[in-house]
């Protein structure tokens, strides 16, 4: 298995596939990187050359910010939003939807669980 950013990308997969599985890379940009680094994106990863493989390598250390480096960043990016009180930081922290959605039925993957409450008791006569 090819070693990319820390991450072992599967070697009978086609090259665009699996730089998919490093985080913070899609499919546009591994055809990108691919076609950057000169590698035909049909070919499987077992059949990269050790040579096409370091230029791959490079080019996503170089240019793209993958893996936990991205994932602290977007973890930060969230938090300054709750720290400055916008909008999409008070739903952050609220744990509810940012973008807009109806929340009065849905958006229980957000919300989590319900949180059944008690019906009045009727006061005895």
């Amino acid at each position: 298995m090819a070693r990319i950013a820390g991450v072992d990308i599967p070697d009978n997969k086609r090259g665009e596939i699996s730089l998919t599985y490093v985080f913070g890379i899609g499919k546009s940009s591994a055809q990108a990187i691919l076609d950057e680094a000169g590698v035909d994106r049909n070919t499987k990863v077992q059949d990269w050359s050790d040579d096409q493989t370091k230029k791959v390598r490079d080019l996503i250390t170089d240019q793209f910010t993958v893996e936990g480096e991205l994932r602290s960043e977007v973890q930060l990016n969230i938090k300054r939003l709750m720290d400055i009180g916008s909008y999409r930081g008070i739903r952050h922290r609220a744990g509810l939807p940012l973008r807009g959605q109806h929340t009065k039925n849905n958006s229980r993957t957000r919300k989590g669980r319900r949180k059944t409450v008690a019906n009045k008791k009727k006061a005895t006569k």
